[in-house]
């Protein structure tokens, strides 16, 4: 059966770019099982191959997966024979790459804690395998992501432009008995995760070596929490000299992060508290749970992401094209968003219910005015009401582009808006437009000026 009538009986045609899903070579797991580390993460690892994880895509509706090592990593004392397991597996994600037709990227495994090794393969995987990127473990025994040790490779990555994936590891030191009840995926994985971002923020890594773009899993971890927090009591901190000077913002606009794991609209939002949407990824983690559960989540999250006034606009970007951003090289092969001479334009279709056609009608008023007078990258605001039928409205929607609508809909007075129109909307539809003159539109701005 083709990929384009699998995609048509399950209406899955979104060409997904899935930024978290892992290759598990035979040779790796025989690695692992001569070190006896097949459980050391806690988990039994999935099997794999290439056929079902193919099939897979097809009915997720998936056009491309990166690929990464899985935990552990193989290191155990022995570096020579790490380096070894590391160049056999990106050799075999390179071919893997080249013959699949662009069904894969791959993000290669560095031979740490051994610097000079993993700078040495860093310049072997983008210079000969031609990679799209690396993988780096929260921790490599006791290595942590943001350590002194790490600045050189680090600018070595910042030279080559480098999307890094991160990906939790078991950390050093941890209660073994907890294992028992509390595995390390429910807990630990996203405590790993944030430990290890913070700790770069906390020395500026991603702010001294900005070229790099770094790809947090598991819908950011707790990150969105920990950042308020280490915002809040930095100060006092500061004022002690407990920490060094922090670019909280030029660290964070270097951080993406995937979905792989919690893939709803809430994770999504909570992301919005520190990022913009132009920095969330699509993440499956195949092939770690059942392919059918994670197909009913993919389609899940578009028919959220397609119901979701706010995130609506974005659910392309958030499935696919954010990716392609990420791993381009070229500024002329980026994704074109909205820009000042194109517009963001929509109609959205209102019904009232009409006990409250009253109280919409103040309220929306209110947050027209206000958007129109706060914000200029409203453009336009203009509520119509029908004259048959006096509970159903059109508004037409015009941004200066797309991040001035995200910026929007964080404002406080759109969530006020929404909370208190949330009961009397009886129903809502977005209507995407485009202008087919902007030059006309940009006239009538001018003349009603």
């Amino acid at each position: 059966m083709s990929v384009a009538l699998v995609c048509m009986m399950n209406g899955n045609c979104q060409n997904i770019i899935d930024l978290h899903s892992h290759v598990i070579t035979e040779d790796y797991l025989q690695f692992l099982k001569e070190h006896d580390a097949l459980m050391d993460e806690g988990f039994p690892i999935p099997s794999w191959n290439v056929q079902k994880h193919l099939e897979f895509m097809q009915n997720a509706g998936i056009e491309t997966s990166v690929l990464t090592m899985v935990a552990p990593h193989p290191y155990f004392g022995d570096i020579k024979q790490t380096i070894e397991q590391v160049r056999k597996f990106n050799d075999y994600c390179a071919e893997l790459k080249e013959n699949t037709n662009g069904k894969f990227k791959f993000c290669a495994t560095l031979p740490l804690p051994d610097i000079d090794a993993a700078i040495k393969e860093t310049r072997y995987v983008f210079d000969t395998l031609h990679a799209d990127g690396v993988k780096l473990a929260t921790n490599v025994y006791g290595q942590y992501l943001g350590d002194e040790v790490l600045d050189t490779l680090f600018s070595v990555l910042n030279e080559y432009h480098a999307v890094v994936i991160i990906h939790p590891h078991r950390p050093v030191n941890y209660p073994d008995n907890l294992l028992n009840s509390l595995p390390l995926a429910l807990y630990e994985y996203p405590a790993e995760t944030s430990r290890a971002i913070c700790n770069m923020i906390a020395r500026n890594v991603l702010a001294r070596y900005n070229n790099i773009k770094i790809v947090v899993p598991h819908s950011g971890a707790y990150i969105p929490l920990a950042i308020k927090r280490m915002q809040s009591i930095y100060p006092i901190f500061r004022s002690k000299q407990l920490l060094n000077e922090i670019d909280f913002q030029k660290n964070l606009d270097c951080l993406w992060y995937d979905l792989a794991g919690n893939t709803t609209i809430e994770s999504i939002k909570t992301m919005l508290q520190i990022t913009t949407v132009d920095h969330i990824l699509y993440g499956s983690d195949y092939p770690y749970a059942d392919p059918r559960a994670l197909i009913n989540n993919a389609n899940r999250l578009r028919e959220e992401l397609k119901q979701d006034f706010m995130l609506a606009p974005f659910a392309k970007m958030i499935l696919s094209e954010n990716a392609r951003n990420l791993f381009s090289t070229n500024p002329m092969e980026t994704v074109k968003y909205a820009t000042e001479e194109d517009f963001l334009i929509r109609i959205a279709e209102i019904e009232v219910r009409s006990e409250y056609l009253n109280d919409y009608m103040e309220i929306g008023k209110e947050i027209a005015q206000t958007s129109m007078e706060k914000e200029n990258g409203v453009i336009c605001l203009l509520p119509l009401q029908s004259k048959d039928n006096p509970t159903h409205f059109r508004i037409l929607e015009i941004y200066r582009n797309a991040t001035a609508y995200q910026n929007h809909i964080t404002t406080e007075h759109f969530l006020k808006y929404k909370q208190l129109s949330v009961d009397m909307v009886k129903s809502l539809e977005l209507i995407d437009m485009q202008s087919v003159n902007y030059k006309g539109l940009s006239d009538i701005l001018k003349k009603l000026n």
